[in-house]
């Protein structure tokens, strides 16, 4: 585990509290990588007068008005060892914010003399009319961790105390995961969420062995999604897209034969595979499989998989590519001898 701070190290307790109470809990459907180390902020949700919502969660507001919808949708998956990140820094508190939360912390003695006057001293907390830079209220934010509730690895890796930041001005170098608008994307990706991958098959009910079946995705599900995370206290946001390009399919056995060979269906003019059409039933579909056996009295277990290219925009004419993200699904296929009928 990473080295932490005096001031995080105070927080773990009240982390450890709420991994015992929700490990009981149901699982949310939209966990998202959001929250805040020490629930300073709570998340919100508004509603413009157009009726788009926006959520607040560990600093950042997201807006996921044109998010994917339905039952089915799931995150992305990343393509590659990237990951968003686990916990990131944003502005936390004004001068008379962060006053009102350390001295109460200081006054209980619990932290200790030593470490409780060299914060004071930082802080410059003597000072009635500049300590905390309180001569600077509406001028900057004290930026403070935040942490995905999920707490994935590397959550706690965050261990920056507390660090000012004018308006106008980019986070320090040195700080990683200090909301940039590329940090921001990365929050994004994490919200994105896709329609589900269950393709129409043709014939719909079982496959014949030895006949090709056909598959295709419905082209009006499947077009581009995007989130945008902000942070309007200093006017810096990102907007994440993913845009499906391909489908790949694995039949569920080694027994069969996919179309085209890849296995990976292009989208072409926004539509994922073919619909079958009557007089197509001797032709080879662009996208599709031909199982070679019978499934006999159980079923074969067909993968779906959507591959989405990530690209992002953001403030400052600044954006840039995402590592690809895919969502599958599984679908049971029944597939049967074809019957010869004898005279």
């Amino acid at each position: 585990m990473p080295a932490m701070s005096r001031g995080n190290y105070l927080l773990v307790p009240a982390v450890l509290a709420a991994l015992i109470l929700g490990a009981g809990g149901p699982a949310h459907a939209e966990k998202g990588f959001g929250g805040g180390t020490d629930g300073q902020t709570e998340q919100r949700a508004d509603t413009s007068d157009d009726g788009t919502v926006s959520v607040t969660v560990g600093g950042v507001v997201f807006d996921r008005s044109k998010n994917g919808g339905g039952d089915s949708v799931g995150a992305l998956t990343s393509s590659t060892s990237w990951s968003p990140p686990p916990c990131w820094y944003a502005p936390k508190y004004t001068p008379e914010q962060l006053q009102k939360y350390l001295e109460p912390i200081w006054e209980a003695g619990s932290t200790g003399y030593e470490w409780d006057a060299e914060q004071r001293e930082k802080y410059n907390a003597d000072d009635e009319k500049k300590g905390f830079n309180k001569d600077k209220s509406g001028k900057g934010y004290w930026w403070g961790s935040y942490v995905d509730k999920s707490y994935p690895p590397g959550w706690d890796s965050c261990d920056e105390d507390y660090f000012w930041v004018d308006l106008g001005d980019p986070p320090p170098a040195d700080i990683e995961n200090a909301v940039t608008p590329e940090v921001l994307a990365e929050l994004a990706y994490a919200e994105i969420r896709v329609p589900g991958t269950e393709v129409t098959l043709a014939p719909a009910e079982a496959t014949k062995v030895n006949l090709p079946t056909w598959a295709w995705l419905d082209g009006a599900e499947f077009k581009p999604v995007s989130v945008t995370a902000s942070v309007p206290e200093v006017g810096v946001e990102a907007t994440a897209t993913a845009e499906p390009v391909s489908l790949r399919i694995e039949p569920g056995t080694p027994d069969a034969e996919v179309y085209p060979a890849s296995g990976v269906c292009e989208i072409k003019d926004g539509r994922i595979g073919e619909p079958y059409a009557k007089g197509k039933a001797n032709d080879t579909p662009p996208c599709g499989v031909k199982y070679l056996r019978s499934s006999g009295d159980g079923t074969f277990p067909l993968r779906a998989t959507v591959t989405w290219e990530i690209h992002w925009t953001g403030s400052g004419g600044a954006g840039g590519d995402l590592p690809d993200g895919t969502f599958g699904a599984t679908q049971d296929v029944v597939v049967q001898e074809i019957q010869a009928v004898n005279r």
